[in-house]
């Protein structure tokens, strides 16, 4: 744990550090891909995760999940990044970001970049993302019913 939150203090202060350029690329059209590039820059050029990357297959599981990042503690042992931007919730990736997570046998942490506010044409904010990510994937932690096989997730906005 002390190393994964070593990698998410070093996230958490690049977004502080670059939120302008984070501002300007989240514009209402602009492709989710610049946002991924910009993370890119740290996740991949600086902390050495590997970039789409498919995950190992598993028994009984058809699955050709592929995050956007992966980075590996020990054999075995990982990070995976999801950078998402408008359909955050809209579209449930939030979720099935958590379920790569739940479904890989090579990670067992969730680091999930989502935009504070997505945004309309006119400039004026469409939604809030993030306190909803927070709170929905904060319900999978905290009642052994519920547990899934995430140790942690940590929610980035920006």
């Amino acid at each position: 744990m002390n190393r994964v939150d070593e990698l998410a203090q070093r996230l958490v202060q690049h977004v502080e550090q670059t939120a302008q350029r984070i501002a300007a690329l989240h514009v209402h059209g602009a492709p989710s891909s610049a946002i991924q590039a910009h993370f890119s820059q740290l996740l991949k050029g600086k902390l050495g995760f590997r970039e789409e990357v498919v995950l190992t297959p598993q028994e009984g599981l058809v699955t050709q999940a592929r995050p956007d990042f992966i980075f590996t503690l020990d054999p075995g042992r990982g990070v995976l990044a999801e950078v998402e931007r408008g359909g955050a919730t809209t579209n449930n990736h939030d979720l099935k970001d958590l379920w790569k997570a739940h479904v890989a046998v090579d990670a067992q942490h969730l680091f999930l970049m989502v935009p504070k506010n997505n945004w309309r044409s006119d400039g004026s904010p469409r939604e809030k993302p993030f306190p909803l990510v927070a709170r929905r994937l904060g319900a999978f932690f905290g009642d052994p019913r519920r547990e899934i096989d995430v140790v942690s997730v940590h929610v980035f906005g920006y």
